[in-house]
Formats: structure tokens, sequence, C-alpha cells
């Protein structure tokens, strides 16, 4: 019998993380990141990660287990969540994958291969050169004109992954989207929720958390990171980070880079919606009314309970 699991997705500032909280008091549950970044140490506010004392008890796993410049994959987070999956499972609670990398928890619900296309290390010299000299943008537009599904799935910012995909289209002649094998066979039992708001709602909320994120220290830890020299790193091209350093290196004002964080973090919210919607079974859940945030977490848990068939503290 397949092992249960539930998830939780959705665009960023839509909820996610006290939902899973609250999912996990009520089915004895233990959640899993499944955000790309909060892996990271020393990378807290800019990630929105769960603070300890917010996590009432419930154990939070793959968070903080790599230094920022320490690479890390779909394929080894994919080999993680599967294990704790497995060990979660084993002690008779409900995993809960919550976050918001559609591709990361993709990778781990279903049977997803990932072939081993060749590299061209000059080439991949080549548009890291690009990147630096042009912007992030510019790589990722050239990826969008060879081939527009990788590019709808990866993030202009995470450089290093969209190197990798027009690495495959160079070496290979087929874009990566073709390379990467998704059977659209689930290998768990799962419940999978989706969050959504209306979109001046959704933005409004993304603007406030910009805004208590400074409130908060962001920039300070994004300084922290940008003193020790971290530069050519997956980590630092996170929305919330890299528009910081452009200000730090004098490229841009600090007003401007705050407005073009919270640009970024609302176009970002908008790639998640259309991805979540075209590559997952979801259902959805609209959390615009922040007042009926109770209401919503027992009609999700009752549906989580139902599709599962599991005992609730309902």
């Amino acid at each position: 019998m397949a092992e249960k699991v539930a998830v939780i997705v959705g665009p960023t500032a839509v909820g996610k993380t006290k939902l899973g909280i609250e999912l996990a008091k009520k089915l004895g549950g233990e959640v899993i990141s499944g955000d790309s970044m909060q892996i990271y140490k020393g990378m807290d506010i800019g990630t929105a990660k769960v603070k300890p004392d917010e996590m009432e008890g419930i154990p939070h796993h793959l968070l903080d287990i790599k230094e920022p410049c320490e690479p890390f994959s779909v394929v080894e987070f994919q080999r993680l969540c599967r294990t704790l999956i497995t060990e979660i499972s084993a002690r008779g609670r409900l995993p809960i994958i919550v976050g918001g990398t559609g591709l990361y928890i993709q990778a781990a619900l279903y049977d997803y291969q990932f072939s081993a296309a060749p590299s061209d290390e000059a080439y991949r010299r080549a548009l890291k050169q690009l990147a630096a000299e042009q912007g992030a943008e510019a790589l990722h537009r050239r990826l969008e004109a060879v081939d527009p599904t990788s590019a709808a799935r990866i993030h202009p910012h995470n450089i290093r992954r969209v190197i990798r995909a027009l690495e495959v289209y160079h070496c290979t002649g087929k874009p990566f989207s073709e390379w990467q094998q998704t059977e659209k066979r689930l290998l768990y039992e799962a419940a999978i929720v989706g969050l959504t708001a209306e979109r001046k709602v959704l933005y409004r909320r993304i603007n406030e958390r910009v805004d208590e994120m400074i409130a908060a220290g962001l920039i300070e830890e994004a300084r922290a990171l940008y003193d020790r020299g971290l530069r050519d790193c997956q980590a630092v091209q996170a929305i919330g980070y890299k528009e910081l350093y452009d200000y730090f290196d004098g490229r841009v004002s600090f007003d401007e880079a705050i407005e073009q964080l919270k640009q970024h973090s609302r176009r970002y919210a908008k790639r998640q919606l259309t991805w979540f919607r075209n590559q997952m079974p979801v259902k959805w859940f609209d959390m615009t009314d922040a007042e009926q945030f109770a209401a919503k977490v027992q009609e999700i848990s009752r549906y989580v309970a139902g599709k599962l068939q599991l005992e609730a503290n309902i």
C-alpha cells in the first residue's frame, strides 16, 4: 500500500506555512519544507522561514541543511524528501510537504526520472559571463526562445538551472524539458491542496510582507552574506537577496531595490500559480478572507482526512 502524503502548495505569502502547522496538529503530521531556498542557513528572513517559536511543537524538516554556497539540486531534494516520507510514515505520522517550489515537489511525488544529458564547460562559462554582464533576465529570455517549457518552470534568478537548461539544448539540440521525463504516476496516496487569493489581496500581502521583512532585519541578513563574499552562489540569486546585492553594489538606490523586490515577488507568485494549475492535480482553496482562516483550516483538514482516509482531530 502506498504511503500517504499531504501537500500544501501555492504562491508566496498566501499562508502555506501557518496552514501546514495547523494541519499537522489536527492530523498528527510532520512538515517537510518544499522550498528550494529555506534549506540554506543564515537565510531566514528573506525566505520567510518559520521560526522555532512559531512551529508549535510540530517537527519541521529540510530547513537549514546547507551553507549558502553549497550546491543543492532537485535530485537531492527528491532523495531526501522521499526518505523523510518513509521515516515519518514509519513513526505513524503524516508527512506534510509545504512549499512553493513546484518542480521539487513534483519530482518527489511522481515517478520522475532525470537523464544524464551531456555538458560543455566552456559554454557554461560563457553563459555565466553573459549573466554577469547583461543580467539574469537576459539569460532567461534566451532560454524562453529555445525551451519555453523549461523557462516557465525555472525562475529567472536561478541562474545555475537556466544555464544547465541552455547547456543541454546547446549540446543536444533537444530542449531540457524533453530530457526530464515525467511519468504522470503518483508514488504516494496524496492529497494536494493549493491555496490562492484574489490577486489584489495577494499582491497587497506580498508588499506588506516585504515591508515586514525589512523591519525584521532583511537588510542586515543580506549584508552579512554580502560581507562574507558570497557572490556566485545559487542561494544569493534568490528574490530578496539579489535585489539587495544590487543596492550594496551601488547599481540601484535603496528605494529602487525594495520596489524591485516587491515586483519580483509579485511576478514570482503569478508564475507559481500558473505552474501549479498546469502541472499538478491540485484541490484549490481561496484564502482571500483572512478572518475565515480558522474555518478554512477545518474545511481543508476535512478534505485531506477524507481523501487519505485518516482519523482527524477536527
